[in-house]
């Protein structure tokens, strides 16, 4: 099911999800520089700036993981610290996996989402390094207590517009279209009240009607009436907005972009020419000096190829001669090891034939065996006299059955035993 939600997620991003940690970035360094990163971080460890893009991965931008994954360790750890959790700073040397782990702790005791592996975050960039440090740097300014304002975007002047006397073509239909679409460009107060102006020729109509007793004369000022004429003819002026989409602007612009075009080739065809008879004059003066100096030293490169030929003979020679130096002191370490082992031979055959300990231990061994023979001698008497014991006594007692007679089984079993035991010693000593 987790499986399926986070699919369901990546469905609903859409296809900019992959340019999220662009944007993502450019906040993050907003974020650093609002925490002055560059004097407590890059300073103190000579780095150079970031860029906006730095921790963000794309096939088309120079990367390297080693760098930035030493630059994205040094600035998690000073985001903990600045956050207010001690946190060591990783040293150059130190076990990727181990740091990666430390910063993804620190990471989740701030209540961060790590629903990612850590291997992520060991190539030095992309989406998760950029959130892990953007999530940090978050804590950071909470900490020292910065808030986010809305911003206060300055009030613009609108300026006056630019008239157009030459090159541009007044159409009435034109100037209606812009009057009917457009009429809250101009303010309230540069607009003429044509009613007002009604009444004031209709009262200086009825004023005139009237004969004047006195010749009138005026009293304004020239100079002042110079300033309300420059103050009053912009908005007598009629005014067109050029079109950028018009065919006639992008006319101009060609034609002048040729003759620009045009008057600087005719400079730049002049020192081009010149350049160029340069260096054929150079090429032809070098061509000429590799000749003389080829035809100059021609014995000197003859010799050289003879003594070069000699010397890959000599070198071949080497080699073979080598070889077979190789292949006999080969053959003289194996013999030599075989002589070896024969005069170890010879030698533990002579201590063995010399020394009398081995007599010793057959003398021994002799001695135990007759002790041994004499222990089994004694060992068969007893049995063999056990056993005659047994064959008497039940020979006894079948005659006794038998026969029933008066005489006395004792006597007769003594005398058949000490008659058993001549004969035992008579066999033993025979």
């Amino acid at each position: 099911m987790a499986e399926d939600n986070k699919r369901g997620e990546v469905e609903e991003r859409g296809p900019g999800a992959a340019y999220q940690m662009f944007v993502v970035m450019e906040d993050l360094l907003d974020k650093l520089k609002l925490l002055d990163y560059e004097e407590e971080v890059l300073a103190k460890h000579n780095m150079k700036a970031l860029s906006r893009h730095y921790f963000a991965s794309s096939a088309y931008m120079p990367s390297n993981p080693g760098e930035q994954f030493y630059m994205f360790t040094i600035i998690a750890s000073w985001l903990i610290n600045e956050a207010g959790r001690p946190f060591e700073q990783p040293q150059e040397y130190d076990d990727p996996n181990a740091t990666v782990s430390n910063i993804l702790a620190e990471l989740r005791a701030f209540g961060g989402q790590v629903d990612f592996p850590p291997s992520k975050l060991k190539a030095g960039s992309g989406e998760h390094v950029c959130y892990v440090l953007d999530r940090l740097a978050e804590e950071a300014l909470k900490k020292r207590g910065f808030i986010w304002k809305k911003p206060c975007y300055p009030t613009e002047e609108l300026e006056e517009e630019s008239v157009m006397e030459d090159d541009a073509e007044l159409t009435l239909s034109k100037v209606e279209e812009e009057m009917t679409e457009e009429p809250d460009d101009y303010e309230e107060e540069n607009l003429i009240d044509l009613e007002a102006l009604k009444a004031r020729t209709n009262q200086s109509e009825a004023n005139t009607s009237s004969k004047p007793e006195d010749i009138l004369e005026s009293n304004t000022d020239a100079a002042e009436w110079n300033l309300e004429v420059e103050r009053v003819l912009p908005q007598l002026k009629v005014t067109i907005r050029t079109d950028n989409k018009d065919w006639r602007i992008h006319v101009d612009q060609m034609h002048q972009h040729k003759e620009g075009i045009e008057s600087s080739l005719k400079e730049a065809k002049g020192y081009l020419n010149k350049l160029q008879e340069e260096i054929s004059k150079t090429l032809e003066k070098v061509g000429s000096r590799e000749k003389y100096i080829n035809n100059q030293l021609e014995h000197l490169i003859q010799e050289y190829r003879t003594a070069q030929s000699k010397l890959s003979e000599a070198k071949e020679r080497y080699q073979q001669g080598s070889g077979g130096v190789t292949e006999r002191t080969r053959i003289l370490s194996e013999i030599s090891e075989e002589l070896e082992k024969v005069k170890q031979e010879m030698e533990e055959k002579g201590s063995s034939m010399t020394d009398g300990a081995p007599v010793v231990k057959i003398k021994q061994s002799l001695t135990k065996l007759k002790q041994e023979i004499v222990q089994m001698d004694i060992r068969m008497g007893v049995v063999e006299h056990t056993l005659l014991q047994a064959k008497l006594k039940e020979k006894s007692n079948m005659t006794r059955d038998m026969h029933a007679t008066n005489i006395p089984e004792p006597a007769i079993a003594v005398h058949t035993i000490k008659n058993k035991e001549s004969g035992c010693t008579r066999n033993r000593l025979l």
